[in-house]
Formats: structure tokens, sequence, C-alpha cells
């Protein structure tokens, strides 16, 4: 069931706003019963970029174009319910949304990928990397710890419980989708600006998202995983899914955060390493918020491509 995007019949289809053009080329591919829109660039070994909220893959347009200079075939996908990816009735707990990454990197007809994720899309890079280990080659997650240290901290830390308050909002029915499209979607536009440290985004950045958001369906989509994450927790589903991710990251993993992000604390993310068996390192940016790879691309894609190009990266 894919939501039609005003003016076009897809969100995807031609004059869509999320089909934006660059050196990159557009096309979708099929994977665990749905079908997901990808922005590719380059040839090399896969790297697999995925987007976190309020944002969609455009958000990865500096990395795309780095990675694929630097050798690498550069691959950011949207999410299941999100820029030009079919929106579903159901599908957005994160064990299938996990399932859609890894079967996109068979659907490009890789052996395996290495995951690049930010805020969700580094909830769900965890978890890929959890439950499908052959077809992760490597791990960097941006701005998110690992599953078991989110739940934790929201729990257990009354300040991170603060800081994501914006989750328990999304609990209620209805009411947060609304919020977010009201005003031409005036809503993203104030978490991008808030969430960003002191090098604040472009207007044309924040119009961008404002614009795919406001896609028919996008808002209710986007929002369902975190649902998910918060209903979950006392159920027999999420109890499953939390002890499913006991399991140790078994490659190697790259952990980058912004040391003024204010959704999600240092502290929250820090320790995640105590669930990779294998070379683990942490990156503090200084001076950066929510979204490092956006505020100072440079440095963000300098230091991950010169981890991905190092044949034994350090714990």
């Amino acid at each position: 069931m894919t939501a039609p995007d005003p003016g076009t019949g897809s969100p995807g289809g031609t004059g869509s706003p999320v089909r934006i053009d660059g050196p990159w080329t557009h096309r979708d591919v099929a994977a665990n019963g749905a079908r997901f829109h990808i922005a590719e660039l380059g040839d090399g070994p896969l790297v697999l970029l995925l987007h976190g909220f309020p944002q969609f893959w455009w958000t990865w347009r500096h990395q795309l174009t780095a990675l694929a200079d630097a050798g690498f075939r550069a691959v950011a996908m949207d999410l299941r319910g999100v820029g030009g990816s079919d929106r579903t009735p159901r599908g957005y707990d994160p064990a299938n949304l996990a399932l859609d990454i890894t079967g996109v990197v068979r659907s490009l007809g890789e052996p395996d990928a290495a995951l690049v994720g930010h805020d969700l899309g580094g909830y769900l890079a965890w978890t890929a990397a959890v439950m499908r280990p052959k077809l992760v080659r490597r791990l960097v997650v941006s701005s998110m710890p690992h599953p078991r240290r989110w739940r934790s901290a929201m729990l257990a830390d009354l300040k991170q419980t603060s800081a994501g308050s914006y989750v328990w909002g999304f609990q209620r029915p209805w009411l947060p989708e609304r919020q977010l499209v009201a005003d031409d979607a005036a809503l993203v536009g104030r978490l991008v600006r808030d969430w960003s440290g002191p090098r604040q985004p472009e207007d044309e950045a924040v119009e961008t998202y404002r614009r795919a958001m406001c896609i028919p369906s996008t808002a209710h989509c986007s929002i369902e995983p975190y649902r998910w994450m918060v209903r979950s927790m006392a159920r027999p589903d999420g109890i499953q899914f939390n002890r499913r991710m006991k399991r140790p990251v078994r490659v190697p993993t790259l952990h980058l955060h912004g040391s003024l992000d204010p959704v999600m604390r240092t502290r929250s993310a820090a320790g995640s390493g105590e669930y990779v068996e294998a070379p683990y390192r942490w990156r503090l940016f200084d001076g950066l918020g929510h979204f490092p790879h956006e505020e100072d691309p440079v440095a963000f894609s300098t230091e991950l491509v010169n981890w991905l190009r190092d044949p034994e990266p350090d714990r």
C-alpha cells in the first residue's frame, strides 16, 4: 500500500520531492516483500547508508560523493514508509526493518555491505549486524546507542528520558502525525534546527525535509517504529527482541557521536562497545549536535572513509 505523492502518482515518481538530482542514480529494488527507493553512486565494495528521523536518503548526499570518490559503491536507501519507498500497513518493528536492509543488500547482488546508520538507521544497523551477521562486513553507527543501551537509558536515566521526550510523545494516537505535517511540516524544520549544534542547516535543506514529510502517510510511517520501541517494552515480542540483542556484534564497529547532541546524550551512547566482540572505535565530534554527517560533512566523511579503508581497525 503506497500513498501517492501529490501530482506525481508515486512517492518515488518523476518530479517527486525525494528523487533529487545529483551525480547519483535513482532506482527501486525489491526486498522483504516491499519496494525500496535507493540512490547509488560509485563502484567498489558496497556501503549502505541508513537515514534517521525526520529525514530520508538525501541526508547522506555528502557521503555518497565522498565514498564514491574513495572507491566504494555508495547506496543510500529510504527506509520502509519514508521517501520513495513503499508505505506498507505494517512491518515497522526493528526485526522486520532490519530484514528490509539485509534484503536490499541481497537485491543489489552483493555478498555483504558495510552498514552506516544514523539515529533510527543506526538502531536498525545494530539490529541487522546481530540478526544477519554474514551480510554485514562492517558497522558504522552515528547518534544512536546499541538497542539495549537505548532501552536502559530511556527507562533508567531521567536526563535521557527528558532528552528523548519526543519518543514518548509519539505514543499518542494520530496527534503526532497531524503535528508533524501542520503548516507544511514546520515542526520538522524546528526539530532539525533544534537538534543541530552551532553549525545550523541551510534553509534549503530544512525545506527539503519538510517537503518529504508532507508526502501522504510518511508522518505515520515515520512514527510507527518509535511506537513499537516503547509499546513493546513489556510485551513478549519486545522482551524477545531485547534478549535477542544480547548476542554480540562480531564485525568491526565505528561509533560516532556529536558532543552537543541534545536528544541522545553522550553518556547514553558511550558504552555500547560492551556489545561488540570485535574491533570497536568510539569517536566523539566536539561542537556537533545530532547530525554530525551534515553539520561537518568533511570531518565525518574523512573519519568514515579512513576507517573503512583500514584493513585492521583498532579496538
